[in-house]
């Protein structure tokens, strides 16, 4: 049996923000760019490949509550999801979803063993940093949007030590966005 891998997908503005101010979205591509269009290098990684790979889902409450709020069916279908918080969740939560709660290292851990052989997406920023300051993260990969939002939510704003990367591929997509792939230094 394969180790699950941890990764990361998000977007985020050109100055480091993965959500404005009250965690605005509204900057954000309708949709995910490789699916408008051929990216312009092969290659890139579209959120429908990514998440073949995945088998459990390990979120922070805010995400969750965004999600929530989206008019949207519940995009996850039945795939495990982890929601990290010490309040509890709505009255009604999707099914396969459930709170949990811990030092990330234990998270991670669980939201491991529920993919089994598949990865885990990891998703809020809060979640990422712990998770980076914590080193297992395996993957992180950020669509930057060519927008610049001057505040909101940063990505790795607030990290108490320095946490060294590599590129691992980049790709341009049209309208100005690019992917960045990138994994911890030593992987």
């Amino acid at each position: 049996m394969q180790d699950s891998r941890v990764r990361v997908y998000l977007a985020m503005s050109i100055d480091g923000f993965i959500a404005g101010p009250g965690g605005d979205l509204s900057w954000l591509p309708d949709a995910d760019p490789s699916a408008e269009q051929a990216p312009v290098q092969p290659g890139a990684l579209s959120y429908d490949d990514f998440i073949a790979d995945v088998g459990a889902l390990l979120m922070g409450r805010i995400t969750y509550d965004t999600v929530r709020g989206f008019d949207v069916p519940w995009p996850y279908g039945d795939m495990p999801v982890l929601v990290a918080s010490s309040r509890p969740l709505d009255s009604d939560p999707p099914p396969h979803v459930r709170r949990v709660q811990g030092p990330i290292q234990e998270l991670v851990a669980q939201a491991k063993q529920d993919a089994g052989d598949l990865d885990v997406y990891l998703d809020g920023g809060v979640m990422i940093r712990q998770a980076a300051e914590a080193d297992l993260i395996d993957e992180i990969t950020l669509t930057v949007v060519p927008v610049v939002l001057g505040a909101g939510h940063t990505l790795f704003a607030g990290m108490q030590r320095r946490y060294p990367l590599e590129f691992v591929a980049h790709h341009d997509y049209p309208g100005g966005l690019v992917q960045l792939r990138t994994r911890p230094t030593g992987r």
